[in-house]
Formats: structure tokens, sequence, C-alpha cells
């Protein structure tokens, strides 16, 4: 499948992502794409250098007749979600992503393809490797550990970069130029519960609900897209007005930057029950199926009648716990009032898990207003804090403020109505690029963000266009050859 991908145009972009995409690249295990990255740096005799926390920099000197030219910073990030369905068995750590090209789309097989933010390291070596692009001196910037923390633009050495102008690969509408992006912060919460033991009278079942789309927890956070956890709980609220229930086990969601798409859970109660229960989840299994019927297609809630029985929290504390988490804030939290259909504030409730009495979970909060995201993130702590929980702020990181007035807007968008007669979009994204944090570290960097169609981010569904890529393609070569002369 992947040679069939190689072959399609353009062959200097797609050989190199399925060549990229041949290499495990989890964030916070980047060593094997780094080393793949060194060793495509020496096969082609450019120099390179590392910085501290592990990002990488490939130097390339101006094309004949660019000399004259500012350096250019070429960024984009290694490191990619790993996601799959449920019924696929892949193993990230030892298997490259399997690909297949479907009309105008390249997808993967049940997992998330890479193309955020492959294709703009692939476009990247593409334009290293070139003989024939006419370009200014290039600094490559290779970031680390963009998916989970940006822990790799937040340690970006100061000194490793001399261009002051940076284009970002990690935009993914080919009609878009960014230049602003939110901020975000991590909030972890934590608590031991004493079990107890189960009863004579109660029956255990484990509820699964899976088949949701999922996508990026920042760009589609707007869509209503169906949030496994939030769903699931709210389900077994209703049960918990019915009948009292207590919770055993909670492995809901996976990574913070995704929406989450599966969850299960593992609940007792009496046996007098039961009828009711299985009544209840066939309902509720249609009435939400119809509810998400756009947005969610393959919605799918069952549940199994489990012969083992477990320890489980009392009934005051499962149904603390239930409630908590129906309050907790999901999705849009406010819109900008200054910027048309620009969500502001928001959160993703990501990951919930409850394993031996061991409660932990995890939501990104994202905002372009630092008030705002305070104001939000101090909410959300206050509900879990109320049942005793240890919430913890990390990962932290600032929003990148649009300069509307950058030189480098101005060249791009004359390229672009060069190639296509028509204007892009300037815009600002609810989602976490590196640009805001690589521009604290270089203050005088002007930047911008652009990239091909990709749709599906951070989910198995994730798929990039051809024709966009070769559309993004000539832009970035038609940038590359309008950067300005040095001052």
């Amino acid at each position: 499948m992947n040679v069939e991908v190689s072959k399609v145009e353009p062959k200097q972009i797609w050989k190199n992502f399925v060549l990229l995409n041949e290499v495990p690249r989890p964030s916070k295990k980047e060593e094997k794409v780094i080393e793949f990255l060194q060793l495509f740096a020496n096969k082609n005799n450019l120099d390179y250098k590392r910085d501290d926390i592990g990002n990488l920099v490939i130097i390339k000197d101006a094309s004949i007749g660019m000399s004259n030219r500012q350096t250019v910073v070429l960024q984009s990030h290694v490191d990619m979600v790993h996601e799959k369905n449920n019924d696929v068995d892949f193993d990230f750590l030892t298997s490259g992503i399997k690909m297949y090209v479907d009309g105008d789309w390249i997808k993967a097989d049940g997992t998330t393809l890479g193309a955020d933010n492959g294709l703009g390291v692939a476009a990247i070596m593409a334009v290293l490797e070139s003989k024939e692009i006419s370009h200014p001196k290039i600094e490559a910037l290779f970031t680390i550990d963009e998916e989970t923390g940006m822990t790799g633009a937040l340690n970006l050495s100061s000194t490793i970069l001399t261009g002051n102008i940076l284009l970002n690969l990690d935009t993914e509408e080919d009609d878009e130029i960014c230049i602003g992006c939110a901020g975000g912060v991590d909030i972890t919460m934590h608590r031991d519960y004493n079990l107890l033991q189960p009863d004579q009278n109660e029956v255990f079942v484990k509820i699964l609900l899976n088949g949701l789309t999922g996508g990026h927890s920042g760009a589609e956070i707007h869509k209503g897209l169906g949030n496994s956890n939030k769903i699931l709980f709210k389900i077994i609220a209703d049960i918990n007005n019915l009948f009292e229930i207590k919770i055993s086990d909670v492995d809901g969601g996976g990574l913070r930057n995704a929406i989450p798409r599966e969850s299960s859970l593992i609940i007792s109660f009496s046996k007098d029950h039961l009828v009711k229960f299985n009544n209840f989840i066939k309902n509720s299994s249609e009435q939400y199926s119809a509810s998400f019927l756009k947005t969610d297609p393959n919605f799918n809630l069952e549940f199994n009648l489990l012969e083992a029985s477990f320890l489980s929290l009392s009934y005051l504390d499962s149904s603390d716990l239930i409630n908590s988490i129906n309050e907790c804030p999901n999705g849009v939290f406010e819109m900008s009032e200054s910027i048309d259909n620009l969500v502001e504030t928001s959160n993703n409730l990501a990951n919930i898990k409850l394993n031996d009495g061991k409660l932990k979970i995890q939501c990104l909060t994202r905002s372009s207003s630092e008030q705002s995201k305070e104001k939000l993130s101090k909410k959300i702590s206050k509900i879990f804090e109320n049942i005793n929980c240890e919430c913890v702020f990390s990962g932290g990181y600032p929003g990148w403020e649009p300069n509307i007035n950058s030189l480098t807007l101005k060249e791009a968008k004359e390229s672009y109505y060069k190639l296509f007669l028509s204007e892009p979009k300037v815009n600002i994204i609810h989602a976490g690029l590196e640009c805001g944090i690589i521009g604290s570290h270089y203050p005088k960097m002007d930047m911008i963000s652009f990239g091909p169609t990709i749709l599906g981010a951070h989910s198995p569904d994730e798929k990039a266009s051809i024709s966009s890529t070769k559309k993004f393609w000539n832009f970035f070569k038609e940038i590359l050859s309008n950067i300005p002369e040095k001052n």
C-alpha cells in the first residue's frame, strides 16, 4: 500500500512521507525519527545540530542567486498522535503506518495517518534534498513532543537559530494562512479511594461506548462531536437516578489533544434491577444514536454481564464522581467577542481512568485569552477538589499573538494571489501551534503558518488531500523564491 502512496504527485513530498511513516515517532520517544533525519542530512551532505532538549536543526546554504536573501527557518514537529480503532491490532512502536490511496485522499488503515505534522516534515525534506528549488539559506527546525506538551518548543535553545523569518507548516487548510493561535494548560486530577467488597445480591456489568468520530480537541472542538467520557457518564447518571449503582473501573478516552472516541465502565447494582437496566441501555442506544447521527454515525453502546465480582467505590463516592464528571465543562466554553466564529476558550475532558481505587482524570484547556483560560481551569479544579481530588496544572504554554502587519504575511498573500488568483484566508486558530512559544525565544521572528488540507487529525479517520498537497507544494516553493533581501 505504501508503495502506491510513494508514486503520488508531488513525489518529492510523498516518497519522503512514506519513508518517514516507516519510523515510529510517538511523542516523548522521538529518538528513532531524529536519527532518521540525521542520516538524511548526512546523505545530503548537510550540517546539523541539536539543542539540549533534542530539537534538530538541519542547515542548507542558499541556492544559486539567492545568497543575498534573508535566512528562513522552516519548522515542523516530528512526533505524531498515536490513535487506532479498538478492533485494529497495531503496535505503533514497532510498525510503520499502513497507508493507501482513496480517490483524492491518502488514508491509514485503522490508525492515525501522521500527516499532522509529517507532511510538513516531508515537504521540508524535499526542499533540503532538492537541487532545483530556488531558496535562501535554510535552517530546518524539527521540534519534538509538540503533541503532548510542546516541550521541544518550550525548551528550544535561544541561540540555535539565526534566521528572523519562520515558516511553520502545521496548518491544515490549504486556503488559510495562520497568524495566531490559542495557548493551553494541562489539568490532571488524582484521588485514591477505599474500596468495598462485593455484595452477594449484586451483578456486575461492563458498559462500552465506541464508534465515535473523535478528532482534534482544538481545531474541531466546535463541531459538536461526541465525547465518549461525557456521554457515558451522562448515561450512568440517568441510571443512578433510577437505582443506585457502584463504580468499579473506568477506562475512558486517550490523549489530551484528541476528542475521546471510546470509553468503558464496570458498575454493579442489585440483581433486581437487571431487566430495568437492560431496557434502559437499549433505549439510550437508540436515543443517542439518533442524536449523534450527523457527527458520530457509528455510535455504538453495548454491555456485557460479567461473571466475576470486583471491589468498588461506595454508593456515595460513585454518585459524587458521576456528578463531578457531568458538571465538568467540555467543549466550547467562550467564543471570541472580537473575532467572528473564533472559539476563545474550550476544554477537552480527554481521559478518565479508575483502576484498583486509583482515579486519574486528564483535561486540556485552551484559550487565546490568559484570563479566560485561568477562569476555566479554576472552575474545573474546583469541581474535583470538592470530591477530594488533588488537581495539578502542568504543560502551560502561551498563545501566538497575531501580527497583521507582518511582512512575511504580505509576501505570502502576494504569492498566493499570483498562483491561484484569489485571496487566502488570514486566520487565527483554536489549536496549539509552536509559533508563539518559538517567538518567546526569538522575539524578532516574523512568522506565518500554512499547510495542505488534512481532515480528522488525531483520529483514525485522519486523511490528507492529494490535490491540496500539490497546491501547498507550489505555494511553499513560491514563498521560498520570494523571501526578501537582507537588510
